[in-house]
């Protein structure tokens, strides 16, 4: 039956019922969705909205209050923005992305395309952009406009069938590992500052109990929403403190008033210099979409069954839509930096969800809790925010970064990799080694033979230098000072 048509989902639909257990029927459902490239596809004619969309949705709107939040407060900091900003810029790029962006496009007219996230790695960067004379203006249109400019020439996919499984691998592993470390620092952090440290021990012991157990029944895809709660039960009962702030409301929908020059950002627009300063974060922050993008397809590649690649995270169409996100969310007012939404696809990818359904729910639940505003206050507090993404993002990278380099080629390169990441960032890592991999010097020797010129050396070579530059010049390569004056 030809994808094209209008009717193939609904015909080979079955019932649950008609499965031998649940995993079947969801396999099932994957095999049988064709998805249509940015054209309408409607629920419950082109695919379903199921009990285990409520998973991804859920994971995705705690990880989109959180995120949001973290890269509004990096910019308000050294501008001397107020915590009320930053609660309700989060909650105007809440009702942004939710309204324009997730329904709209993953939702409806691509569901091939990832939801268009937050930009975890460049939220570091943050204050040395705002140092440099930086506009989150400025570089929000020209991330979308080199983001637009890498999708339409197809740049990331050829970047991706560039990237031997052992570099991926290696990524995952490092990614997992230091998001890992980091939350559990996190956690026993704010404990030990409330001189309750104990919670923080027995929150995280319950956590490894509980995924131990999840991994076993192959109930993962459960981690993010039982987690959570396990989380705010154990703190709340042995007496962390806990309240809600944020009340209901609406925040303001002006782009005038959001770049007005005494109101919101309170910078007015941008000039030329504005623009030329951040032009080389714009490169990076672009450049880094590919290693985010490859991390997150491989959990549908682990979890999906064979001959489902229609539904697959399309990595060019993900990027456009966050290109796209990334210029309208930020000339209407927002300072979101967006990616590839990790806190949806990985769990949706365990749950063996494809992208639309829970899409739409995710949509529903960012814009009540940006309208409720309580939720926030819920999804941010340390307990529930570490353990849903410890449990949600990060043991599953390291999981499946270990699934892909069983073989000693492979483990060869990841181990380079992490290296590499571990002395500078994993930017670096990731372009240098693919180009060392590629190159046959690491890892699969015969691999980088098969290779064309253009693939082997060209293009790893000159992303590896372009990237080299541009982190020189932002001054992130140890011992090195900045050549961009901030």
């Amino acid at each position: 039956m030809s994808q094209t048509d209008n009717n193939s989902y609904l015909s080979q639909h079955k019932p649950s019922s008609e499965f031998e257990n649940r995993k079947a029927y969801l396999d099932h459902e994957l095999t049988i969705m064709a998805p249509k490239r940015w054209a309408l596809n409607l629920p419950y004619r082109d695919y379903r909205i199921e009990i285990e969309d409520l998973v991804p949705a859920l994971a995705a709107t705690i990880g989109k209050i959180v995120m949001v939040a973290a890269v509004a407060g990096a910019f308000a900091g050294p501008l001397g923005l107020s915590d009320a900003f930053v609660v309700e810029n989060t909650r105007f790029e809440m009702l942004i992305a939710a309204i324009f962006f997730v329904i709209l496009f993953s939702g409806l007219f691509n569901p091939a395309a990832n939801l268009a996230g937050t930009h975890g790695p460049m939220i570091p960067l943050i204050p040395l952009i705002v140092a440099s004379g930086g506009h989150p203006l400025a570089l929000g249109l020209l991330v979308g406009l080199f983001g637009l400019i890498l999708s339409v020439s197809k740049g990331g996919s050829k970047l991706m069938a560039l990237t031997s499984d052992g570099v991926r691998g290696g990524l995952l592993i490092y990614l997992g590992a230091i998001g890992l470390l980091s939350q559990i620092k996190n956690l026993t952090g704010w404990a030990t500052g409330i001189d309750m440290g104990y919670v923080g021990f027995i929150v995280i012991l319950c956590t490894i109990i509980m995924y131990a157990l999840l991994a076993r029944l192959e109930m993962r895809w459960l981690s993010i929403p039982l987690g959570s709660g396990i989380a705010f039960i154990i703190a709340f009962a042995l007496g962390a403190p806990f309240e809600f702030v944020t009340e209901p409301g609406i925040p303001p929908l002006s782009p005038t008033y959001w770049w007005g020059e005494t109101t919101g950002w309170k910078m007015g627009l941008p000039d030329l210099n504005a623009f030329i300063s951040v032009a080389p974060f714009a490169v990076l922050a672009v450049a880094m979409w590919s290693p985010d993008v490859m991390g997150q397809r491989v959990f549908q590649e682990l979890n999906y069954p064979r001959h489902t690649d229609k539904v697959l995270m399309n990595v060019d169409d993900t990027m456009g839509v966050s290109a796209v996100r990334q210029a309208v969310g930020s000339a209407l007012g927002g300072g979101n930096l967006a990616s590839s939404w990790g806190t949806y696809i990985i769990p949706a990818a365990i749950a063996k969800r494809p992208i639309p359904g829970g899409a739409i729910l995710t949509g529903i639940f960012c814009i009540i809790a940006a309208l409720w505003g309580y939720p926030m206050d819920l999804a941010v507090w340390p307990p529930v925010l570490s353990v849903a993404l410890i449990v949600g993002v990060f043991m599953p990278l390291l999981e499946a970064g270990m699934q892909m380099t069983r073989s000693t080629t492979s483990s060869q390169s990841a181990g380079i990799v992490v290296f590499a990441s571990a002395f500078v960032n994993p930017v670096f890592g990731w372009s240098m080694t693919m180009l060392l991999d590629n190159l046959g010097l690491i890892g699969d020797k015969e691999r980088g033979k098969k290779l064309r010129q253009m693939d082997r050396w060209v293009i790893p070579g000159i992303t590896f230098v372009v990237l080299l530059g541009i982190m020189a010049a932002v001054g992130m390569l140890p011992g090195i000072p900045a050549f961009i004056p901030h």
